[in-house]
């Protein structure tokens, strides 16, 4: 009988430990999106928001050409960059 009070105890322990992890996620999310609705509001209010607006757009804009320059474009093979320099070089000395 002890056993199983142990285990059931056990068991509540951590139920009760996820609830309270759970709890305070939630507290935490609501603070943040607290947090930011207020900083998203005080940017309405100022006189250059249009601006501000478009200046992140353009930042936005940049960093996502950055983004996709990085993880698509993939640099030319060693050997490629070889063969075009020794090209050039052949070129130029036939000139």
């Amino acid at each position: 009988m002890t056993r199983e009070t142990g285990r059931q105890t056990g068991r509540r322990g951590l139920d009760e430990q996820a609830v309270l992890l759970a709890a305070g996620l939630a507290d935490l999310a609501v603070s943040t999106v607290g947090t930011a609705f207020g900083t998203l509001r005080g940017l309405l209010r100022r006189s250059d928001a249009g601006a501000l607006a478009a200046e992140a757009e353009h930042d936005l804009t940049a960093r996502g050409r950055l983004a996709l320059d990085r993880y698509t474009n993939v640099p030319p093979a060693h050997l490629e960059i070889l063969a075009r320099h020794a090209l050039v070089r052949r070129t130029a000395g036939d000139d």
